[in-house]
């Protein structure tokens, strides 16, 4: 007989339903079989994935547009908006959406563009929107001021915002800038810059921790403690790009301990140049200028 099997990703919009056949009713599957249903579930899914993700911008744009500009839709209360895809593009972006769905704290390490904050913003999303937690942290250090963020006009919000910029670009795509801007004036999205961060703790918080390299050892100890009862936290950075010396890199100091330790609720996500994803017009830009892609 033939049962319909749902994919593992059921918390993801990249979920299938696939057909497997399994024995009569009354006969059990053999632990090799159920492992090869789900590696058959995990490949067919990922490769479905990367075909769609690997498409031309072009392709992308003319498949099935008029019907998936109706899935692409959730409707919340009396609005409609955009619905939380997290789609893995490459092995690695499918380990760390597995960690973000798993894990209370996970670490996602490597080179600028390789989707770390992207998936980590988008599960923000999926967690508030499904009541998992009740607002979004967002901080950064801001290494060109020092956390003196005085020097720059406006509220501490105003203040943030060259550095929050990528972060926001992404509530606005699922939100709209309205709608963004009413989240954060109500405090269900909240900037709090490191500097300004000690003594409290976050409840039923999802908290994004982007550029973490430029923390300090100090900073990134008083960050981490900063969690609480129902909360996850996000820590992203690129080792490679420190603002403040190697030697006073926080997140590499924490990293360099945790690797001594064995975790159940944190976890690494390494991502390599191999794992950058970009236009391809990016990487004959690169090519112009002489570096490797």
């Amino acid at each position: 007989m033939s049962i319909l099997v749902k994919d593992k990703y059921k918390g993801m919009q990249n979920t299938i339903d696939t057909i497997i056949e399994i024995p009569v009713e009354g006969q059990s599957l053999s632990s090799n079989s159920i492992h090869s249903i789900k590696q058959q579930l995990r490949s067919t899914t990922l490769s479905k994935n990367r075909r769609m993700a690997k498409m031309q911008p072009q392709a992308r744009s003319s498949h099935n547009y008029a019907d998936e500009t109706q899935t692409n839709i959730v409707k919340l209360g009396t609005r409609n908006y955009k619905r939380v895809e997290m789609l893995p593009r490459n092995t690695a972006q499918e380990t760390y959406i597995e960690a973000l769905l798993e894990k209370r704290m996970v670490f996602a390490v490597g080179p600028a563009g390789t989707g770390k904050t992207l998936l980590a913003v988008s599960r923000a999303i999926k967690a508030l929107r499904e009541q998992e937690v009740s607002k979004i942290i967002i901080t950064r250090p801001a290494v060109s001021v020092d956390e003196k963020h005085g020097f720059l006009p406006g509220d501490l919000n105003a203040k943030m915002e060259p550095w929050t910029r990528p972060i926001f670009d992404v509530f606005e795509e699922y939100y709209g800038l309205p709608e963004t801007k009413r989240m954060l004036d109500e405090g269900v999205i909240e900037i709090a810059p490191l500097g300004f961060m000690r003594g409290r703790t976050f409840k039923y918080s999802y908290i994004i921790a982007d550029e973490m390299q430029n923390a300090t050892p100090d900073q990134t100890k008083m960050l981490l403690t900063r969690i609480g009862v129902g909360s996850s936290m996000v820590i992203t950075g690129d080792l490679k790009q420190h603002d403040r010396g190697y030697d006073k890199n926080g997140l590499k100091d924490f990293l360099e301990r945790l690797a001594l330790k064995h975790s159940r609720t944190m976890t690494v996500c390494t991502f390599r140049r191999e794992h950058i994803e970009r236009d391809p017009l990016v990487a004959e830009v690169l090519n112009i200028y002489g570096e490797d892609d």
